[in-house]
């Protein structure tokens, strides 16, 4: 057998995504070129290591057991690459993040100057809603996490990153008949939520608490980017963070909608685990944001102050 490094890639890339076409787009390749890959390793076993019925690929319990030894080759491989960064004095290894949706606009300028000083580090980034990072915190399967609801029944340490701003939001078909929307005229607003499990959707929930409102028309989408869509083409109102809508504002595609109670104002936060044994990369980590955040946020998140 002569199977490569390169091959063992593709094949274990296959096998998680079940798909060619992903593959190639995940790993920047031409779909050909994945799909020749792919028979040049099959071809090397006597046993098929997928099946396709239909249109759909499947994996066979034997291509599912190669696909194990291939992850644990390519992780000792990984291991090796950063053995031989670190003998260098440089800092080297994975970076694992989870973040809530909406902190994705802020997350990447934190990084940017990090990951480029340090070439030998790997990001791993998941952008997903408040219930699943704390989840992946809480199983210490992350580094880190970046929410603006700090989770109670964890012991964590934190570092203060920027304010973060809800405001009732809609489209530019949104006609203000008042400096402020009344309650009245709230509640005649269809509205549209986050899934369950988001801090957007928890933020806007208290807030219709507090204020008694009684709302009649609602949607539910699962991203702030399909919430805004959905203002733009008016079909209802929204209580969204600011970081996500600084574009849309500029071009009038949205409108802020003064309302009694708003802007709701949070923080985000860094956490991790007191009791996580961090890594030279993620020590490295946290001493970037404590030297540096402060000058970050001012240069890229300073329009804040206009609203």
């Amino acid at each position: 057998m002569n199977y490569t490094l390169h091959q063992l890639e593709i094949f274990n890339k296959i096998v998680e995504l079940k798909s060619v076409t992903r593959t190639a787009e995940e790993l920047f390749l031409t779909q050909p070129a994945v799909s020749i890959q792919l028979k040049n390793f099959q071809d090397q076993f006597n046993i098929p290591l997928f099946e396709v019925v239909g249109r759909k690929l499947f994996i066979t319990e034997f291509g599912e057991e190669i696909a194990a030894i291939a992850r644990n080759i390519l992780t000792e491989i990984q291991t090796i690459n950063y053995k031989a960064l670190t003998y260098q004095g440089k800092i080297a290894g994975k970076l694992k993040l989870a973040i809530v949706s909406t902190a994705k606009y802020a997350m990447p300028y934190l990084l940017s100057d990090f990951i480029h000083k340090h070439e030998g580090v790997d990001l791993i980034m998941d952008v997903t809603n408040k219930a699943a990072v704390i989840k992946s915190l809480e199983n210490n399967e992350v580094d880190f996490a970046m929410v603006s609801t700090i989770p109670k029944k964890l012991n964590i340490e934190r570092i203060e990153l920027m304010k973060n701003k809800l405001f009732l939001v809609g489209g530019r078909g949104y006609i203000k008949t008042k400096n402020s929307i009344t309650k009245k005229e709230f509640e005649k607003q269809p509205l549209v939520f986050r899934e369950n499990g988001s801090a957007t959707r928890l933020e806007m929930e208290k807030y219709i608490t507090k204020n008694k409102l009684v709302i009649s028309k609602k949607m539910e989408l699962t991203s702030n980017e399909a919430i805004k869509q959905a203002l733009v083409a008016g079909l209802g109102v929204s209580i969204m963070p600011l970081i996500g809508l600084k574009d849309s504002l500029s071009t009038f595609e949205l409108q802020i909608i003064h309302a009694k109670g708003l802007p709701i104002e949070t923080t985000w936060n860094l956490i991790w685990l007191k009791s996580k044994n961090l890594s030279s990369v993620a020590k490295e980590f946290v001493n970037h944001i404590q030297t540096n955040k402060d000058a970050i946020i001012k240069e890229h998140f300073g329009w804040f102050e206009n609203y």
